[in-house]
């Protein structure tokens, strides 16, 4: 047991633990080391078996073969949506972090979780650190309507408290809102610190692996988007979801960063009503239902998020610089993508966008990931460049190269049968995808093409 007080260095970016402090942590982050006191303790609050912490009894080696593979129960949170993120639903014993900016939502899709898996399974234990109680049932009356009795609510921010309450309700689900407001009562640093938020991350992750129960952590993010604490919690927990939105709009989107039980980068939708949030079935629809004339700039595209296709609209516009260096604005496109676009443009397509504005926007506020949206980028400028529109029944995806020419993309032959299905009658494609098809897709017109030349001169036929 150590005599006095421990002092130790924190890195916030990954939880590194230094004796001192350092100018660059191992991560490769500059001054991010914060100083941390930990206070005397008979045990070492790092390891399992403190004050109020339940163990979950030993465990012992099975045979691999023995192991079922299907042996993971779910519960179904009644939002179809949010079980397509998680793998088909909430699984018994995993711990979820759950993160997103003040005011999008987040407290109203765990509320409305909680209310239909507490009719549906049985108690349910919601604690809060930063509502009242009385604050949470105006939510849940409404949102949720009648309320089920099995719904139970704790306001506290101890974690050992809230671990003994929870052994004595037993709940079949466990929420906790949120994980920065928690304290651990044997570390003297303030709750939100990097020790603070590991610890108690660790105390929930024994308490649900020992217990069986599932338990939601809602997270803070940082100005930057980013998830605030250490990373380490991300590394600890078995599903990271990142809930996302315009404030001014009514769509939410959630996204799986991480999954133990289901597929990465899955993303669910939502409208933000009055009465809660409404699951949307079909993403692609409203993403596309603003497209209805042809319009200059204007071209559709695809990415495949998760285990579905995702249709949307993407716009650019280009126009005379002013006085200085032309501007580049991209929302929904890294920056840095758009400048390779531009110089391919220039330089394989003849265009000449050196004083000319550009600015380009996906529809909607969503940030797809990955490069099938290249072909499309190219298309917009084009098209607005020369004042030509392309049509609203052409999609386009394809990754392009610095030489101009076309990469396959994954999964296009879902994309394009995702395509038909929504009533478009051409997909521009790279050529390698086009040829994998295979069979022809009835009242589509496929158009492989190998670079960007042969993209451009395909709109004119």
């Amino acid at each position: 047991m150590p005599k006095k007080s421990e002092t130790v260095f924190v890195c916030q970016a990954c939880g590194f633990e230094s004796p001192k402090w350092a100018g660059q942590c191992v991560c490769g982050a500059w001054n991010s080391f914060v100083e941390e006191s930990l206070a005397p303790s008979r045990e070492d609050p790092r390891r399992p078996g403190r004050a109020g912490v339940l163990a979950g009894g030993r465990s012992a080696p099975v045979r691999l073969g023995e192991v079922r593979a299907d042996a993971y129960e779910r519960f179904d949170t009644g939002l179809s949506e949010l079980n397509r993120v998680l793998g088909g639903g909430i699984v018994r014993g995993s711990v979820t972090l759950i993160s997103g900016e003040p005011g999008i939502g987040k407290s109203t899709i765990i509320t409305e979780a909680a209310a239909k898996v507490a009719g549906r399974y049985g108690r349910v234990l919601y604690v809060s650190g930063e509502e009242s109680e009385e604050q949470i049932k105006l939510r849940a009356d409404r949102v949720c309507g009648e309320l089920p009795q099995e719904l139970y609510l704790l306001s506290e921010t101890n974690i050992e408290r809230i671990l003994d309450a929870a052994a004595k309700l037993a709940p079949v689900f466990l929420i906790v809102d949120s994980i920065q407001t928690l304290y651990a009562g044997a570390l003297e640093s303030a709750p939100g610190s990097v020790s603070q938020v590991r610890a108690c991350t660790s105390a929930l992750l024994r308490y649900g692996k020992g217990e069986g129960v599932p338990v939601f952590i809602v997270a803070h993010v940082t100005k930057a988007g980013d998830l605030a604490g250490p990373r380490i919690v991300e590394h600890l927990v078995d599903c990271v979801l990142q809930f996302a939105g315009e404030r001014d709009q009514d769509l939410r989107v959630i996204r799986s960063n991480k999954n133990r039980f289901g597929a990465t980068n899955e993303i669910g939708a939502f409208e933000m009503a009055e009465s809660g949030l409404i699951p949307i079935e079909n993403l692609s629809q409203s993403f596309l239902e603003s497209m209805d004339g042809a319009a200059e700039g204007a071209v559709a595209t695809a990415v495949y998020e998760g285990s579905r296709p995702l249709l949307l609209e993407l716009q650019a516009l280009t126009a005379p610089a002013g006085v200085g260096f032309a501007r580049r604005t991209a929302l929904g496109v890294e920056i840095a993508r758009l400048n390779m676009i531009l110089a391919v443009l220039e330089r394989h397509a003849g265009l000449k966008l050196v004083e000319r504005d550009v600015y380009v926007n996906v529809v909607g506020g969503l940030k797809p990931e990955g490069t099938s949206i290249d072909l499309a980028v190219a298309l917009a400028i084009y098209s607005s460049y020369r004042g030509a529109p392309i049509g609203t029944k052409t999609l386009a995806i394809g990754e392009i190269s610095l030489t101009g020419e076309l990469r396959t993309v994954r999964y296009a032959e879902r994309i394009t049968r995702e395509a038909a299905r929504l009533g478009f009658a051409r997909v521009i494609l790279p050529k390698k995808n086009a040829d994998r098809i295979g069979l022809p897709i009835s009242g589509l017109r496929v158009s492989g093409v190998a670079d960007l030349p042969a993209a451009i001169a395909a709109l004119a036929t």
